[in-house]
């Protein structure tokens, strides 16, 4: 899909681009690819709950959920007052995982391997806690 001028210059301007770095940025083939696609993505909310949870420092409990926009930015009003650094890292790579599979066109809900764990292993391995997480993706709710 072609990508206007409009967008490349919303583009250029949202990040910052020198006029050299946008001509740079325009000549891989994959960012007017992504940005041709960027309203599916962005159209996303992208919830990983807690499935398991034990000894947990942040108080995480199975329930709790945290909420992460299309844009790729913690919605931190929808999300437990305190959140763990250490459940996003492992839940970065399922979202990432999760922007290919939208790019590539393919339902990201169906994604065999969507749960992951802190990096804690818990009491019995030495650590203190751990939680265990699925990811989902929905529409974004309109406001």
């Amino acid at each position: 899909m072609k990508v206007s001028e409009d967008v490349w210059r919303s583009c250029q301007e949202y990040l910052g681009y020198t006029d050299e770095e946008m001509r740079k940025f325009r000549e891989d083939p994959r960012n007017a690819d992504v940005l041709s696609k960027t309203a599916a993505l962005l159209s996303k909310t992208f919830i990983a709950e807690v499935v398991e949870a034990h000894g947990c420092n942040s108080q995480h409990k199975v329930g709790d959920r945290f909420y992460i926009g299309g844009h790729g930015n913690l919605i931190t009003k929808l999300c437990p007052n305190k959140v763990c650094i250490f459940a996003l890292i492992p839940v970065a790579t399922l979202i990432y995982t999760a922007n290919e599979l939208i790019y590539a066109g393919v339902d990201p809900n169906e994604m065999r391997f969507k749960r992951v764990g802190c990096s804690d292993v818990g009491v019995r391995c030495g650590g203190w806690g751990h939680i265990a997480m699925e990811l989902r993706v929905e529409e974004r709710k309109k406001e």
